[in-house]
């Protein structure tokens, strides 16, 4: 416990330093959500989305930016440039295992996701009256499952990559795929119906988180597909994952 905790501190000193990569995790959905609700058209009540504004409605697909920012790009290229640079390979021979520096990577990830997600949220209330998840426990049982499933492949990413630019060419892809099905290119509304039913069930599940922002009670085969998803590629990574 106390290797981790060390750990974990020399790792928080690293993640805070990178200022640009911090702010751009936690405030770029925040910023969108900005810059969007100073247009005054899309904080009127629209009937195309039961009434709410448009800020409303996009406002938990901009969960996914963070979420597939941390999960599968910046998780997974971390992980395999220690890799590269031999550091898990070192601390092998000491009693820190490699084990906690991923443990350690996994908490600073969680948190960086959990300051962004609590920032969009409180700004979208304080700033545009957008309401608070009307479903807390829908909400936040589809937003750790949602996060769960990400991160999972995240893992998958850097356990199957060897090198940094290999982990960057497998992980550009699949954040493309999660941003676009996501509803965070263009708004779910403009998706044709197949494409959105596609996005109900790709991580982080925003339909899920969507549905309890509103109010209903996420659908338990949309959580269930995020948890499967969670287990299935946790388990690939940790079948696959190599310390050198």
């Amino acid at each position: 416990m106390h290797a981790f905790r060390n750990i974990l501190r020399t790792e928080a000193r690293l993640y805070l330093r990178d200022l640009p990569t911090l702010l751009t995790t936690i405030g770029l959905p925040t910023l969108i959500l900005v810059v969007l609700g100073l247009v005054p058209s899309l904080r009127k009540p629209d009937p195309t989305f039961d009434g709410q504004t448009f800020v409303s409605y996009f406002a938990p697909s901009l969960l996914v930016v963070t979420l597939a920012m941390v999960g599968v790009n910046i998780l997974p290229a971390v992980l395999a440039t220690y890799r590269e640079r031999g550091v898990l390979r070192r601390l092998a021979t000491t009693p820190a295992h490699p084990a906690a520096l991923l443990a350690a990577q996994l908490v600073l990830a969680l948190a960086g996701i959990l300051a962004s997600a609590l920032l969009l949220i409180l700004v979208a209330r304080l700033a545009f009256g957008v309401p608070f998840p009307r479903h807390p426990l829908g909400f936040t049982l589809a937003f750790i499952l949602g996060t769960a499933a990400l991160l999972a492949l995240g893992l998958l990413v850097a356990a199957v990559a060897r090198t940094t630019k290999a982990a960057q060419a497998l992980a550009v892809p699949l954040f493309l795929v999660i941003m676009f099905f996501g509803g965070v290119y263009l708004p779910r509304f403009l998706l044709p119906d197949f494409v959105a039913r596609i996005g109900d069930y790709t991580p982080p599940g925003v339909q899920a988180l969507l549905d309890a922002w509103t109010g209903t009670p996420p659908q338990p085969l949309h959580l269930g597909i995020m948890a499967a998803i969670a287990v299935a590629a946790g388990a690939g990574a940790a079948k696959l994952f190599r310390w050198e």
